[in-house]
């Protein structure tokens, strides 16, 4: 019991063009506006949506939406969310056809602070994905959306609660400098979701998204397009050492990054959960200002 995947995230964002400019330029996603709303959706699969964008005044995570594949676990894990002692409300019928899903269930994290649905039956849009910018397209179908990452404030509680509550299982670890943080998977992916002790940020706070392309050619060109436009790099091209990414890392314009990569390993029935001292096998340099 537990969920399968990222399946969706919302952000409310402060500078909407820049933001759309971003999925659209730089990494090919395909805008879907809706009818009475200033929100916007962003596809990037056979998913009606993936990401999507609330203009307002100021810049944070609105919802993490996680995948289960059916019905009967969804209520599994809403009731146990429940006897843990998580506060869980279903979704509205209006609710549900905005995420375009046909059922969830809403909670707050207890670790994290953020705003959580779960929910099961995704919409899957029949007439193919139409990026915006000449992409290969995205590793996504059992895999989710990607991953994301959180600083939090009681590290082992926070793992504690994804692991007993939530599903994922511990992928490896990586501590250098004054930085801990700890990879959790719930499908092949690698990491799903990734925990890193506060310091650097702020707990609660989000850290990066992840999205992983299906060419590494995609990759170098999105590069390419963002130093063209003059979009902060945060870290330079390079390869994790845990779960061997290829990637980049750039600033939104919120101030949280997103990791463009290529080419993780996947977990499989032998894996072995290590402790790597640090995050790369080579590149990811931070970038001076």
């Amino acid at each position: 019991m537990g969920v399968d995947s990222l399946g969706y995230v919302g952000l409310n964002i402060s500078k909407l063009d820049e933001w759309c400019s971003l999925l659209e330029g730089v990494f090919g996603m395909e805008p879907r506006p809706r009818e009475g709303s200033n929100a916007v959706d962003y596809r990037l699969d056979n998913y009606h949506h993936r990401i999507t964008l609330y203009p307002g005044s100021t810049d944070s995570v609105a919802v993490v939406g996680w995948e289960v594949g059916s019905e009967g676990r969804l209520d599994q894990l809403a009731t146990l969310l429940q006897a843990k002692g998580t506060e869980v409300t279903a979704g509205s019928i209006e609710l549900c056809e905005e995420r375009k899903v046909r059922k969830l269930y809403s909670f707050t994290c207890p670790m994290i602070g953020s705003h959580n649905e779960i929910y099961y039956g995704p919409l899957v849009t029949n007439t193919a994905f139409a990026p915006r910018r000449g992409i290969s397209g995205y590793k996504t179908g059992s895999q989710g959306l990607g991953h994301i990452v959180f600083w939090v404030k009681d590290l082992p509680a926070s793992v504690k609660f994804y692991e007993e509550v939530m599903g994922f299982d511990i992928s490896d670890y990586i501590a250098w400098d004054i930085h801990d943080a700890v990879f959790l998977h719930c499908n092949p992916r690698h990491h799903t979701l990734a925990l890193m002790k506060e310091g650097p940020g702020p707990a609660g706070g989000l850290m990066h998204i992840m999205v992983e392309a299906n060419s590494l050619d995609d990759v170098g060109y999105g590069y390419d397009i963002v130093r063209d436009r003059g979009i902060p790099v945060m870290l330079d091209p390079g390869k994790h050492s845990n779960d061997h990414m290829q990637s980049f890392y750039l600033q939104t314009p919120s101030g949280f990054w997103i990791e463009y990569g290529f080419g993780a390993r996947d977990i499989g029935p032998d894996w072995e959960i290590k402790t790597y001292d640090q995050p790369m096998l080579w590149g990811h340099r931070m970038v001076a200002d």
